[in-house]
């Protein structure tokens, strides 16, 4: 990967709990009272799914985003607090795109040290925004320097990047649960494994189209992919999940359909496929395909025991695999 587009995301403890959130948190007690980790919440789907691969049968794992959710862009309830606070593990992404996470993460550092708080980002280079953050005003800026906005945290896309991310999480369990440490490594290895097959996978369907164009009719959560496989995905949003495109977006969208012969629209499973559609109206192109940024999940996907790798090599690899033509 080109380390010049990338960025070190800076660390730090989080941003400070609301007073509410440490009210959610009064009278709670030890998680368990007993020593090593039994159970867990992963700050999203795939840190849940992660979490549980590593933990294996040692421990449970809940996902704190309610099924058909993502984590980015959400917020909790009051009482997901205090239901986190009750294990022994939390893994969440120290990054101001979660922020909600970060500060559950050091509520947990402040007050509940017997629930052991990773990471799941740390060490990792991540890649630039391409755009400015708009959203975030100058005062929520100003309280936080110590964390850097300008990063892009969807790294867990990057099959490669996952499997530092995985790391991280077996690292924290092993320094929470000694006892267990050669479970955790075993776990993360073979879940490693999968991780180097679904990253040879994507590298067949991309091996032949270097430099093509992918038009993504969603909000901008594939750079990884872009960078990784040596491709181009333009997506006529932004970062955040909540922002319209203009006028002009969708128009320069359609130019980049049209002069790349574009016949297939990607659109995010958890969006709706309706600028998909506009676009697909609008221009030479013919077809829509989901794609999933592997964020969040549905019932259905649950009831199949689906979980990162299943939504990406059942999802995302056919649908790149159709909008490269490739099949």
């Amino acid at each position: 990967m080109d380390h010049s587009r990338r960025s070190i995301l800076a660390s730090g403890a989080g941003l400070l709990a609301a007073g509410s959130l440490a009210g959610c948190l009064d009278n709670i007690g030890e998680a368990s009272g007993s020593d090593g980790v039994d159970s867990g919440y992963g700050a999203f789907f795939t840190l849940y799914n992660w979490g549980q691969h590593v933990a294996g049968d040692t421990a449970e794992f809940e996902n704190a985003v309610p099924v058909g959710d993502m984590g980015h862009g959400w917020e909790p309830e009051g009482d997901l607090v205090r239901d986190i606070a009750e294990t022994d593990a939390f893994v969440y992404f120290d990054h101001p795109e979660f922020s909600w996470a970060q500060d559950i993460a050091e509520q947990l550092e402040a007050d509940y040290d017997h629930s052991t708080v990773i990471d799941g980002l740390e060490g990792l280079e991540l890649l630039d925004w391409d755009d400015d953050h708009d959203d975030h005003d100058d005062d929520h800026d100003d309280d936080h320097d110590d964390h850097n906005f300008d990063t892009d945290p969807h790294a867990w896309l990057d099959p490669v990047l996952a499997a530092e991310i995985v790391d991280n999480i077996a690292a924290g369990l092993s320094d929470a649960d000694p006892d267990n440490a050669d479970t955790y490594e075993e776990n993360a290895e073979g879940y490693k494994t999968r991780l180097e097959e679904v990253h040879s996978q994507f590298q067949d369907v991309f091996e032949n189209v270097e430099g093509a164009t992918i038009v993504i009719a969603g909000h901008d959560s594939y750079s990884y992919i872009e960078e990784r496989y040596n491709v181009e995905i333009h997506t006529p949003v932004g970062a955040s999940p909540n922002e319209e495109p203009s006028a002009n977006d969708i128009a320069d969208t359609i130019d980049v359909v049209n002069e790349n012969g574009i016949d297939t629209i990607l659109y995010d499973y958890f969006e709706s496929p309706n600028l998909a559609n506009t676009i697909v109206e609008n221009s030479d192109a013919t077809t829509v395909e989901a794609i999933s940024p592997v964020e969040g999940t549905t019932e259905e996907w649950t009831d199949n025991g689906w979980g990162w790798i299943e939504q990406m090599e059942e999802i995302n690899l056919p649908a790149f695999e159709q909008a490269l033509g490739s099949q």
